[in-house]
């Protein structure tokens, strides 16, 4: 079973940056497909970003496209994702997951575990 902890979360003004991190216990890490997903209060939780288990592909929202990277090492059982030039509109609750399938990564139903979420909070 894995556990994914999150990290780096807070408060930037629009315009600036931020890394978050997920940190993942158990031995199956690089075998798995990583993603980060948002929810703000009242909506449902949205799809950011998404890398393979090997790192070689990654999916993004058209929301963050350009602003995000994603990124992973399979070393530190780790995935980041580096926001840059952020919005108010950014403001939410980012979740890591975890997925044991080799599908589509960017629906909620792909990923088996979940994070606890880290809040980030960008203002104007």
């Amino acid at each position: 079973q894995v556990q994914l902890v999150e990290s780096g979360g807070g408060l930037v003004q629009a315009g600036g940056s931020l890394r978050l991190s997920c940190s993942a216990s158990g031995r199956t890490f690089s075998r798995l497909g990583m993603g980060w997903f948002r929810q703000v209060p009242g909506k449902e939780r949205e799809f950011a970003a998404a890398i393979d288990w090997g790192g070689t592909s990654t999916y993004y929202a058209d929301s963050v496209k350009g602003r995000f990277t994603i990124s992973r090492d399979n070393a530190k059982n780790s995935v980041y994702l580096q926001m840059n030039s952020l919005k108010p509109e950014d403001t939410a609750v980012y979740y890591c997951a975890a997925s044991q399938g080799s599908g589509t990564y960017i629906t909620i139903n792909s990923y088996d575990t979940w994070g606890q979420g880290t809040q980030v909070t960008v203002s104007s």
